[in-house]
């Protein structure tokens, strides 16, 4: 991919052209749609047949509409050739104005991202997310009980249902390890990217990866933990009052199985 002159970052074009005034503005009163997030680097993104299936996906359960991959794949590459960033973080945001009747697709580019290292402290609590399995913007929710269990003294919030199900991460989906198994709890949640790459290459790494029901009550039951997002993964050092254990073998078995995935230029 070449890139041209740097622009200045955060950069967002609409429809492939760079955003407006009026662009951003309807972005703003009219945000009812859904998104997907990337790392790039040397114009190339790890899961991009995942990123895309999830655009078409929610694309057409929102607005009956689909979104064609190519497409979004030359309005990522215009937008990171316009900003002259090979390595950036990309979110893909697709709306449906209501005077209009074809998807608009905005792209953002701005610096890459990397998910600290450093073992997080999960404080849960009791929040599940409206039509989960969507990703999209302006989640009050996630924010408020985010920035909740940091004023608590956690990293970040785990989200779980009245019964105690364990769901996801505030921005994160988690994964449990039980000595055998990497396990991620069976219930409603955002499938993250991440999280779907992992799924596929951790049997060929010798880790079984398996989807079952994860209680609170029941976190005892595993060695360790981590969290997992598009800007990497990280271990769990603590849920509330339950403490795992940091496994850095285990941390460098994943890292390693998801390097070991394929990327793609978009």
């Amino acid at each position: 991919m070449t890139t041209s002159p740097a622009t200045a970052l955060p950069y967002a074009e609409f429809d492939g052209r760079p955003a407006t005034e009026d662009d951003l503005r309807r972005a703003l009163f009219f945000n009812y749609g859904h998104f997907t997030a990337m790392q790039v680097r040397g114009g190339r993104v790890r899961g991009l047949d995942l990123q895309l299936a999830r655009l078409d996906a929610a694309n057409r359960e929102l607005f009956e509409l689909p979104l064609d991959g190519a497409l979004v794949r030359r309005l990522i590459r215009h937008a990171l050739e316009s900003a002259g960033a090979a390595d950036a973080s990309v979110r893909v945001h697709a709306y449906l104005p209501p005077d209009t009747d074809a998807t608009t697709v905005m792209v953002t580019v701005r610096g890459p991202a990397r998910m600290t290292p450093e073992p997080q402290r999960l404080m849960s609590v009791p929040y599940a997310r409206t039509a989960p399995h969507l990703k999209r913007p302006g989640e009050f929710g996630q924010t408020y009980y985010a920035n909740l269990a940091r004023r608590s003294g956690y990293d970040d919030a785990l989200l779980t249902l009245p019964d105690g199900s364990v769901t996801e991460g505030a921005i994160t989906n988690i994964g449990f390890w039980d000595g055998t198994s990497v396990i991620w709890p069976q219930a409603p949640a955002l499938a993250g990217v991440t999280m779907g790459v992992l799924e596929r290459e951790l049997p060929g790494a010798g880790l079984p990866s398996l989807r079952r029901p994860v209680a609170l009550d029941g976190l005892g039951a595993f060695r360790s933990a981590f969290v997992t997002n598009s800007q990497g993964m990280a271990p769990v050092a603590r849920i509330d009052d339950t403490a795992f254990t940091v496994d850095e073998e285990l941390m460098r078995r994943l890292a390693a199985a998801y390097e070991r995935a394929p990327d793609e230029a978009v």
